[in-house]
Parts: structure tokens; sequence; C-alpha cells
């Protein structure tokens, strides 16, 4: 078990970068629920903290009140809010080759148990009604749902009638092809309205929708889609990005060869090539006037089947469920993003992500979504900025790599772009460093809600993010989220504050996996988020929840640096060293070598005509010295041709480490999970060489 990093030293009452003003605290939606749940449900009557503390201490009670606040319509109505897992294994509704995830025994002392815990017994619902109920609305009906543009940034618009009309036609279509509940639907898709349409049209027939984005090769889109062998396979011809146009007609035709469970391919046209032989025209699936029919479920029924990043062996397939990502993403959208009709909800984010799954949850608060196909930079570095000038976006969501990139590029976003309707910038991805949260501040308005929020594909939701009505810290998360019983532990199984610890949340949240596919007595399950600390989640980040309610997030807890003794998370290197703009990107490692010594080396990406010369290691050094731990300067600077990356854009840390300690290339990483293989040989190479 491995020890905490030290924590960075942090003022015991820092300054707040930014507080809400009273009319923005009055008329957000979460200062108006509290007022109704402290009416209704003995809520504490103000103060977010009290509100939160309430919402964990009386779980059930707070997720009843959120089901009543946003008018969630059960078909058949639920037993109990929360039961524990039923003396057998399996899930209630589980498609073929899922037969659940949950324990047979009870960990001690926790009720009701994780994992297994069961939401709202009894209970069926479908989701995709309640994203559309707007279409419901004559006032409503005409308003756009969703805004999309591609590089060329001419403005699609759908409206909320048009968008149920399609997904009732699709829908019909998916019947008539023999899709029941449970089928899995899959999608080899750019981030487009059709997407939407496929998912949501999915859901409606109740069978379990799962994406791949098209920049995945195809070995990486098999490893995933043959774990759940989907029936349908929707795709496009190819894709536009950074200014060129990419066929894809090959990886499609091989999808189709090794995906022997198909029973129908739909093409869509994006690049106007004929439809290959044995293909369905999505124009033809979506042309029809069928009247809406949704499904209606158990509440733990599959809604989607996400995947982890997958750097060694075939990537964990997650399964959530309708109804827990229904009230996740309800809680999420409305309370802590603040997000309602008049909003207009970008983030960018690609079909690989879960943030696209997110995205999709912005229609459940009535909102416009906001969907961008295309390269972040082309045909510069503003180009997110400009999406959001041109859709007047209200909340728009990018990486923390991003906004590093637009200070260091020296972009003035709020004064070459219209942001006057951004009211919000969050970002995810990765922890937002200090100096991000100043850019923002100062580059693109002084009265911006910075909200920095921290996830994972394991809930396709937050433990920790944006409050609306809470002041913002430069460095920090704002708050835990509601009905999250978010933990910082030491390795004894402690809380903790004010020191880094592991992130850990001890009650059941809804959005918890119903299970992995092929996972059938929940083995898998446990050992990624239960082994350490039984009937805890343990997700493997450091944190530290001050004692202000605030979260800082450290990186990884499974990278941690650890020198004589002192251990720090990787993010903390990378907040100082990537602070010099002549460093594009860094990587740092940690190694344990068989002689009992310790190697640390720094990789480092430079920019575009920067050099590593003396001057810059002297100074990367003092930085890592004077703002961090003499203990943790590097042993190595060495200079790289890129640092590789996830498909969703994370740093590898993990294997690049079995790398440099010279396992295989093929053994320490699966090569379709990488988003340049190539780098990876580079790490190889040199751990030869020093083997050598």
């Amino acid at each position: 078990m491995s020890t905490a990093p030290e924590p960075a030293t942090q003022p015991a009452t820092p300054e707040p970068l930014w507080r809400p003003g009273p009319d923005r605290i009055a008329g957000a939606q979460v200062t108006r629920f509290q007022a109704w749940a402290a009416d209704r449900y003995g809520a504490p009557a103000t103060g977010y903290q009290e509100l939160q503390a309430w919402s964990v201490r009386e779980l059930e009670t707070f997720w009843q009140a959120v089901v009543e606040w946003f008018d969630v319509r059960f078909a058949t109505p639920y037993d109990t809010v929360l039961a524990d897992p039923p003396p057998t294994s399996g899930g209630r509704g589980a498609p073929p080759g899922f037969a659940g995830g949950t324990p047979t025994g009870e960990a001690k002392g926790r009720t009701p148990t994780m994992p297994g815990a069961r939401w709202f017994p009894g209970a069926t619902l479908n989701y995709a009604e309640h994203a559309l109920r707007p279409a419901q609305d004559p006032a409503r009906a005409d308003a756009p749902a969703l805004l999309s543009l591609d590089e060329r940034h001419e403005i699609r618009e759908t409206t909320w009638a048009e968008l149920s009309r399609q997904v009732a036609s699709l829908a019909a279509q998916l019947r008539r092809l023999g899709v029941t509940p449970g089928d899995r639907v899959s999608g080899y898709l750019p981030n487009i309205p059709q997407a939407v349409v496929a998912l949501l049209a999915t859901a409606a027939v109740g069978a379990v929708w799962t994406s791949c984005a098209p920049d995945f090769g195809s070995r990486a889109v098999l490893d995933r889609f043959q774990q759940v062998e989907p029936v349908v396979l929707f795709t496009v011809d190819g894709y536009r990005y950074g200014g060129k146009t990419h066929d894809r007609a090959a990886v499609v035709a091989e999808l189709r060869a090794e995906l022997p469970s198909l029973r129908a391919v739909v093409h869509i046209p994006l690049l106007d090539t004929p439809a290959p032989e044995g293909t369905l025209e999505w124009a033809a699936l979506v042309a029809g006037d069928d009247q809406p029919s949704y499904e209606q479920v158990p509440f733990d029924h599959p809604l989607w089947v996400l995947y982890s990043s997958g750097t060694t062996g075939l990537p964990k397939a997650i399964i959530h469920s309708q109804g827990g990502i229904l009230l996740e993403h309800l809680k999420q959208t409305g309370l802590h993003m603040d997000l309602g009709p008049d909003d207009r909800f970008f983030w960018y984010t690609s079909t690989g992500w879960m943030m696209w799954n997110f995205l999709v949850g912005g229609l459940l608060a009535g909102s416009t979504v906001v969907l961008f196909d295309g390269s972040p930079g082309h045909p510069d570095i503003g180009a997110q900025w400009s999406v959001a000038e041109q859709t007047r976006a209200t909340v728009f969501g990018t990486s923390a790599a991003y906004v590093i990139a637009c200070r260091k590029a020296g972009i003035h976003p709020g004064r070459d772009y219209d942001l006057s309707a951004v009211k919000c910038v969050a970002t995810t991805g990765s922890p937002l460093p200090p100096d991000g949260f100043r850019w923002l501040h100062d580059e693109v308005a002084a009265d911006l809600w910075i909200a920095s929020v921290s996830g994972g594909t394991d809930v396709c939701s937050c433990f920790a993010g944006g409050v609306p009505t809470l002041p913002v810290h430069i460095g920090e998360l704002q708050a835990p989220c509601l009905g999250t019983d978010l933990q910082a532990w030491d390795p004894d199984g402690k809380p903790v504050t004010d020191e880094v610890g592991e992130l850990v949340v001890t009650n059941p949240m809804p959005s918890m996996p119903i299970g992995f596919w092929n996972d059938p007595d929940g083995t898998r399950y446990r050992e990624s988020y239960f082994e350490m600390f039984p009937g805890a989640w343990r997700h493997g980040d450091w944190i530290t929840l001050t004692s202000r309610g605030t979260v800082i997030i450290h990186g990884r807890s499974d990278s941690t640096l650890n020198r004589q003794g002192v251990r720090m998370g990787s993010a903390d290197i990378y907040e100082v060293v990537e602070r010099f703009p002549e460093i594009r990107e860094s990587l740092v490692i940690g190694l344990e070598q068989p002689d009992g010594g310790y190697w640390m080396p720094l990789f480092i990406h430079l920019a575009p005509g920067a050099e590593l010369d003396d001057t810059l290691r002297d100074k990367i050094k003092h930085a890592i010295r004077d703002q961090l731990s003499p203990r943790h300067i590097p042993d190595d600077i060495i200079p790289v041709p890129g640092v590789p990356h996830t498909l969703t854009g994370k740093r590898i840390e993990v294997p690049v480490k079995k790398l440099l300690q010279g396992t295989p290339l093929d053994r320490a990483v699966n090569p379709g999970s990488v988003d340049n293989v190539e780098l990876l040989r580079f790490y190889e190479e040199l751990a030869r060489d020093r083997r050598g």
C-alpha cells in the first residue's frame, strides 16, 4: 500500500480569485433547491457545505428530493430509494454477456453495501424520454436542442421537435431490425447530431449504446466493440480534422469483417461517398413520422458501455444504468453546472470520451447542446473560443491542457472574441494548475466562474467540482458534489483533512457502474475499486480536502513519485515545469532500481524553436527546488519527440514506467489504446540503451 505524497504548502485563508455576486447566488438553481428541500425534507436552509453534509448524511432523502425536484417520471413506482444487493449476483434486465457485478457478501459496517447497492428497485423509466421532454412543450418545440458545427464553422440547428422526430423514426427502424432491450448498438462516429440521435434512439428501445471516435484505429475499436458484440453499427465514411479529410472506408470494412454479431450497418456519408454494399442509408432511417415510443426499463437497466483507457490489456467495459445516469446527470447539469432552458452548453469532446455522454446530458436540463466536430487548434489555437463566440455558449467546457496551451500561445480571448454570453468556463481531464486559473480570470473575464471538475469514466460524473454559489480559489476545486461522501484517506483507512490522501467515496452513487462486461461474478469490478479499502470506492487519485471545504487534486496515486520516502504527485511537477514557455509538455517517471536505488527522469517535449541547454536545465531544477521540494529534482532531464497519451488525451505514465523497467512493449501497453505508438518505441529504445 502506498503512502500519500507530501502536500504543497497552502496558505491558511487564501483570498478567493472570484466570488459570485448576490444576484447569481439568489438565481442559482441549487439555492432554490436548498430552500425547497429545507421546507419539504428538513434540509439545512442555508450554506452549501451544510447542504452537502446533509446530502450524504441523509442519502436516501437527498436522492428522493432530486427525483421530486426534477420531476423524474417512473412508469412503475419504486419500492424504496436504496437497497442492498440481492442474495445472488446478477443484474436486473441484464443483457446477454452481462451477469452483473454485485457480490453476495456485505462490507463491514456499511449500509447499504458497496459494491452492488440497488437504487430505486421496482421502478421503471426511460432516459431518452426524459432527455426529449422539452419537445412536448409547444413553447419549446421549435427552439434549438442542438447547435452543430465543424471546422468550416457553419452552424446547423436541430430543434427539439426535429430531434424528437428523428429519434422516434430511428427507434422504430431499430425495432424493425429486431433490436430488443439489452442488445448492443455501436457508433463509430464523430461529435455530430447523428450520434446524439443514435444514442437516444438506442436508449428509447432499451438497447445499450457504445461508441468510439473515428480517429480510433481499427484495433482500438475492435478491442472495445468485440467485447460487447453489437448488433448494429453506425459509421461515417470519414471525417475532417485539422483542415484535412480522413477517409475511414478501410477501417469500417475491417470492423464489419471482425464483428460477426452485426445484423446491420448504417452509413452516414460525411464525405458524400456512396454507401458500401449491404449497408443502410442514414437518411432513410430518420425520414419517418413515427410516434415516440419509449421502452420502460428497470432503473438499473444498462444504458451504455464506456471504456477505461485500457493502456494494458483490454479496456474495462464499464456499464452504467439508465436510471443512475439520469439522476446523476440531472444533479450535475442542474445543480452543479446551473444549466437551464436559456443556456447553451458547449464542451470540447469526442464520442470516445465520457464527456461526450455528459455533454448530451445537457438535454436533461432543457439546455441547447453545442456539438463541435474538429480540431481544437485549427485554424489556430483560438478555435474553441471562436465556437463559444459563434454559438453564444453560456457554459464552455474544455481541458486544462487547452487552457495552458492558450496561455503559452499568448492569446487574449476576452479581447479578441465576444464572450459576453459565457458565464462559466469548466475544465477537466487533468488538474487545472494555478496559472490556468489566473489566466482565465485575467484573459477571459474578471467576473468569470471557473469550474474545475474531477470525476472519471468510471462514474461518468464528478466527485468534486463546480458550485455556482461558492467562491473560487486558485488551484482548487470548489467543493465535493452533492450526494458524494468524498474523503481523503491515509494508508490505514482513516480520513484526513488538510493532508494528502487517497480519493475515497464511502457511500454509493447512482452512476457507479452496475458492473463490467464479461465479469460475471464481479471480481474485476471489485478489484478495480474496492480491493484496497473493502466497502469503500478507492479511485486512484491523490487529493487534499481542505478545512475550508475545497478540494485539491494531486494526480494519480499509481504513478506517485517517491524520493527518500517523500512522495509527490506527478501533477505537481507538471504544474511547475510547464510554466516555462520553452516546454510544450512533460512526463515524469519514478523507477525503483534493482539495487535499491531510485531513478527519476523528467522527459520534456520542447516548444518549436526551443533548445534544452544548461540554462533551461538549471531553470527547471531551481523551479522544482523552490516551489516543490529539493528531493524531487529530476536525476535527468531528457528531450523527447513527444509525450504519449491515451486515445482520450491522458498522459501515459505507468506503461512508460514499465517500458523503462524492461517490460516488452506488447506487454507494457495495448498499442491500440495509444495516440502514437511510435513515441513509445522511443522510450523502449531508451530503456534498452540504459540496460546496455
